[in-house]
């Protein structure tokens, strides 16, 4: 088996990603600076013995440090990089959005140059934000995107766009990088209070309160239940496709309809109440998975109802757990 290090380890996906790939018998490396991540995950993560753990931030590994020797070191030859590390939350990365800039570019760059002097192969997460609010639907990877490079979410949109330029470049001087567009994820272990619609629905279900719906309802989202996503980031990293490549779902729905669903999967009645729609908010978010489809043969199996159940009686019986110990999971 081979040696993988995954950024952004103790988040809600690299902590998926991290299990995922321990279960197929790698050693795996996992690095993150707890900004957005879970002390929780970090130590569940630590039972397995083939896994180990650097509390570092990625601005901190630039080529000719300190840390990134000491990374080397660890390797000393990585097989594997997935690049998650990130904020993916709008209140979280926008809390100081020029250091989620710099993550974009900073800490990408300095990955690759580990990619580059380790010999691996590296994945870099990107994300649908690249597409921003789509005049394209579904959205292909051909689609350019609508982004406002002078907004609240562009610090995350563009700093994702330079990521992916990044890529491309160090892939024209021989590494081999792959590259993921997730489109939204959700599951069991989002941090109660990130901030995105999944998680609020279910958070203020479990606590028997009005789900809060931005703007009117109408605007509409795709959501990839993390197994899925994993699988597809797994695949992607590994397949022969240089070019970007989408994960998500196909099941496509309106905000209110999703409010709805939540509703019913608590079991109980709850109102909604509405606030003013973000700026720059998508007004409809699906991707065309086709070259996923074709290049992977990769394509969701858990369905919108069923993941949210999971979703849901996991948050209840956990949400608890996280409060009592001061640290979001």
């Amino acid at each position: 088996m081979g040696r993988c290090l995954v950024t952004g380890a103790a988040g809600f996906l690299g902590f998926h990603l991290c299990q995922q790939l321990l279960s197929e018998g790698h050693v795996v490396v996992g690095l993150d600076n707890f900004m957005s991540g879970s002390h929780i995950n970090r130590d569940d993560l630590l039972k397995n013995k083939a896994f180990s753990f650097f509390e570092r931030d990625v601005l901190d590994c630039a080529r000719g440090t300190a840390g990134f020797q000491e990374l080397v070191e660890a390797g000393p030859r990585f097989d594997e990089i997935y690049h998650l590390a990130c904020p993916a939350s709008p209140p979280v990365y926008q809390r100081d959005p020029l250091n989620t800039l710099a993550v974009c570019y900073e800490g990408t760059r300095n990955f690759l140059d580990l990619a580059q002097a380790t010999g691996a192969r590296i994945l870099i997460a990107s994300t649908s934000e690249i597409y921003g609010d789509p005049i394209e639907h579904p959205q292909s990877e051909a689609y350019r995107g609508n982004v406002n490079t002078m907004g609240p979410r562009a610090c995350y949109d563009e700093g994702k766009r330079v990521s992916e330029t990044l890529g491309y470049l160090y892939a024209s001087k021989g590494v081999v990088v792959r590259t993921v567009r997730i489109f939204n994820t959700y599951g069991p272990r989002m941090s109660p209070g990130d901030g995105r619609v999944v998680t609020n629905f279910v958070m203020q279900a479990i606590r028997g309160e009005a789900l809060t719906i931005y703007g009117d309802g109408s605007q509409t989202r795709s959501f990839c239940f993390f197994s899925d996503t994993i699988d597809g980031l797994i695949a992607v990293a590994r397949s022969d496709c240089a070019d970007p490549i989408n994960i998500g779902s196909q099941e496509e729905f309106t905000v209110g309809e999703l409010a709805d669903m939540v509703i019913d999967v608590c079991g109980r009645p709850l109102s909604k109440v509405y606030a003013a729609i973000p700026e720059d908010d998508p007004v409809r978010r699906r991707p065309d998975t086709s070259r996923a489809l074709e290049k992977l043969g990769w394509q969701p199996r858990v369905g919108i109802r069923e993941g949210l159940q999971k979703m849901y009686h996991y948050m209840a019986a956990t949400s608890g757990t996280y409060e009592k110990r001061g640290v979001t999971p």
